[in-house]
């Protein structure tokens, strides 16, 4: 019996549906539930076919774990070594090669020094920092915000050198990234399971938590709209195809016709209920068990292959054994 594990916090709605919605299309060999683990040995062959992660971010324990569960065969979702890899500003830098657009995006030096470096750690580093250039490339009014963060942790709006410099103030050791505000017109979030499948959600970031997912999500009516959808459906496909990432929500601010991808680092994007709605919901269950199914049903152990071979590892190894028959 091949076995799907949910691995998760707080939240409530989406892990306990997502197991129901398994369990009741009964695939043949597989089954759901809440993951169970103790202290892991090295040698600790996985419980799990395919785990579901939805809190290790915030648990060092449970990255370490599912780092070894992948090296031993399971499929994770999402690959820990991957997500573990990622900072915002890479992201940015990717989707301009990409050719999506995004706001101009200047990556910052510390304001402290990060604990136990000094400041010979620093000898590298131009000082005084080029500040004049910096609100250049950007502008006066933009986003400041850590290259890690999430939640809008640490996350700053600033019009203004006054302004950006009193926030730059309290970023602490924290790295971070100034880009430039998008006046837009719309707004929505895109839920992409599997690198495959995209939920186009309007969304306000500006309103109450509760309420930013806008009630009228049916499909545009007008060429336009239509157009618009599908280039975000396109970018969003592109973005996590590049990223590695079978779950993933990718966030557009559109100005003057143009979407721009502003927050692409969600590994684990929000999928409760009570936020996104009945249905959004629905949309994301159904089609996140689908691929956990589908995972489950693919994988015999070539999930630990997947880091090397994004380091090249595998592909070195090739080449130097077609060498060796030479």
């Amino acid at each position: 019996m091949k076995k799907i594990g949910i691995l998760f916090g707080v939240e409530n709605s989406f892990p306990s549906a997502l197991v129901e919605r398994v369990n009741a299309r009964n695939p043949a060999g597989i089954r759901a539930e809440f993951v169970l683990t103790g202290a892991v040995e090295i040698v600790q062959v996985p419980r799990y076919a395919v785990i579901l992660d939805r809190i290790s971010h915030d648990v060092p324990f449970y990255r370490a774990y599912l780092k070894q569960a992948v090296l031993n065969g399971a499929a994770v979702i999402n690959n820990p070594f991957r997500a573990a890899a990622d900072d915002k500003f890479y992201n940015y830098a990717l989707a301009a090669r990409l050719g999506v657009a995004v706001p101009p995006t200047v990556l910052l030096p510390h304001k402290q020094l990060p604990n136990g470096t000094s400041d010979k750690s620093m000898r590298n580093l131009e000082f005084p920092l080029d500040w004049d250039a910096v609100f250049a490339a950007v502008g006066e009014h933009g986003f400041l915000k850590p290259i890690d963060g999430g939640g809008w942790r640490d996350v700053h709006e600033v019009r203004g050198r006054e302004e950006f410099f009193s926030a730059f103030d309290q970023s602490r050791d924290l790295c971070m990234v100034f880009q430039k505000a998008v006046d837009y017109s719309e707004y929505f979030r895109c839920f992409v399971v599997g690198q495959k499948k995209v939920r186009v959600m309007p969304y306000d970031p500006r309103r109450p938590f509760a309420e930013r997912y806008l009630k009228d999500s049916a499909r545009p009516r007008t060429l336009r709209a239509r157009l618009l959808w599908r280039k975000m459906e396109e970018d969003a496909l592109k973005l996590c195809q590049a990223l590695g990432y079978e779950l993933n929500s990718v966030e557009f601010a559109v100005m003057d016709g143009i979407p721009y991808a502003i927050d692409f680092m969600n590994p684990v994007p929000d999928a409760d209920v009570h936020s996104v709605g009945e249905e959004h919901f629905a949309w994301i269950v159904d089609h996140v068990a689908e691929m956990a199914i589908a995972r489950a049903r693919s994988s015999a152990g070539e999930a630990g292959l997947r880091w090397p071979a994004a380091l090249g590892a595998t592909r070195g190894a090739r080449r130097r054994a077609e060498d060796k028959k030479k």
